[in-house]
């Protein structure tokens, strides 16, 4: 009988990257072996450390992370923004658009004062100019995740963070994903929180998250293109689709880093799911605020499942649109636009619509985090006025893929299993199909010619 560690982010003041690893480890994950795997992405200059610290009535990690080199080193918003001497908060945001390129980030307002947690330290780049020496892409932050043979599931999980973290960035902005980059210290401060909390997360077991409404915080935020209203605009792209209040605290209590970590990882929000709770941790913000503990609360637990072998996996959301006045030719786009964004499966129904028109039942399932896009993709590439969205849980089977080689070439071979006996092995079809027109064998040929070598490799290496 498996078990299913569950964790849920109690953000009932706010969410910050050094606020998550805070809560891990005051949940129990061991911050020296958080280190030691984060020293697995040779990356140079920095030291980080924990300790008790009291925000109100609660006792609390906070989570120190000093970079060498650089004003900023060592100063970190962590859920909470210092006051700024004109009576606004500042912010030490370091986006900035194409024009402004050839200007270095700090030279905003009060930037000794605040930490790089609550800007990310993204920008875009100009399109044709060349990336400075000091700031690291988006390509090259997945690179270094991918080297440092950390356990697969984390090193996945840091990727997506960074990846919806980059294309919140890129939709403020308006510039492609490939033209975000990191300023070099932002890019330290947000790879190992980034990582780290991926790390910790493995480290508790955790397999599903789960996420209360976020208290946003409220007020302004200082940068160099002037006031900005709290949420900030990357924040405020990366809740999309997830609740969120305000207490009317004048900070920024939800930070780019802190949003992205917990919106990218969590399955549901609002309420606490049902589970066997065995571990809390609170994790600090820098600021003792007058109003409420600065902590994040973060809840470990575990439930069991029902049946072993298959597993239940994390819930999916179903998007449902009905469609009469719409080409098939539109539709046949809308699906492949669907899917290279993020759709998990995108299909049709015919239905009988009002007016006795034929129509067509349009649905998608989608991850959590894509749920937000996938809908607005609707309304733009289609000719509905209104979708509808509810949660379904899915229980699949093991899946993975192994290579065949066939008279005709390599052939993909997607297998399912249960308790570990193979139930299902299909050829890839894009494989089959390149293959085919490649060599002018009929498809049906090159589809059987994989499944006959796969059921000989089977049979020699007994799968």
């Amino acid at each position: 009988m498996k078990n299913i560690g569950i964790a849920y982010f109690d953000c009932f003041s706010g969410i910050s990257g050094d606020m998550v690893l805070g809560a891990l480890v005051d949940a129990g994950a061991d911050l020296r072996a958080i280190e030691a795997e984060l020293r697995k992405l040779n990356l140079p200059g920095w030291t980080i450390s924990a300790k008790k610290v009291q925000r109100r009535a609660i006792f609390a990690t906070h989570i120190t992370v000093e970079i060498a080199g650089g004003p900023e080193a060592g100063n970190r918003a962590s859920g909470v923004e210092t006051p700024g001497k004109s009576g606004v908060v500042t912010s030490d945001l370091k986006v900035r658009p194409p024009e402004e390129h050839d200007h270095h980030g700090h030279s905003h307002a009060h930037a000794q004062e605040h930490g790089h947690d609550s800007a990310q330290g993204l920008h875009p780049e100009a399109s044709g100019q060349t990336l400075k020496p000091g700031h690291r892409g988006l390509t090259e932050i997945v690179r270094m995740i991918d080297a440092a043979g950390l356990a697969p599931r984390a090193a996945e999980r840091a990727k997506k963070i960074f990846r919806r973290l980059g294309e919140a960035e890129a939709h403020v902005h308006q510039v492609p994903i490939e033209k975000v980059h990191f300023h070099e210290v932002g890019a330290v401060d947000s790879i190992v929180d980034i990582v780290g909390a991926a790390i910790g997360f493995e480290l508790l077991g955790i397999d599903e998250f789960a996420c209360s409404s976020f208290d946003v915080g409220g007020g302004q935020v200082k940068t160099a293109h002037g006031i900005l209203p709290v949420p900030a605009p990357a924040t405020a792209e990366l809740l999309r689709g997830a609740p969120t209040h305000s207490s009317g605290i004048q900070r920024e209590l939800v930070t780019p880093t802190g949003a992205a970590i917990a919106t990218t990882l969590a399955t549901r929000y609002a309420e606490i799911p049902p589970m066997t709770l065995r571990a809390i941790g609170y994790g600090a913000g820098t600021a003792d605020l007058a109003e409420k503990p600065n902590v994040l609360r973060l809840l470990v637990g575990e439930r069991a499942e029902t049946e072993a072998g298959e597993y239940w996996g994390a819930p999916v959301t179903v998007i449902e649109t009905n469609l009469d006045d719409m080409s098939p030719q539109i539709y046949g786009y809308f699906v492949e636009r669907a899917l290279a964004v993020g759709a998990l499966d995108v299909f049709s129904t015919p239905a009988q619509m009002k007016k006795n028109r034929p129509g067509l039942l349009v649905t998608l399932l989608s991850e959590t985090e894509n749920v937000a896009r996938l809908i607005d993709l609707v309304f733009r590439e289609t000719t509905t006025i209104g979708v509808r969205t509810y949660e379904v849980r899915r229980k699949t089977l093991e899946r993975e893929l192994v290579l065949v080689a066939t008279p005709f070439g390599e052939v993909r071979m997607k297998l399912s299993r249960m308790n570990g006996t193979i139930l299902n092995a299909t050829p890839e079809y894009d494989d089959c199909q390149r293959i085919a027109a490649a060599s002018g064998v009929p498809l049906k040929q090159v589809i059987a010619a994989a499944s006959f070598e796969f059921q000989k490799q089977k049979q020699t290496e007994k799968l």
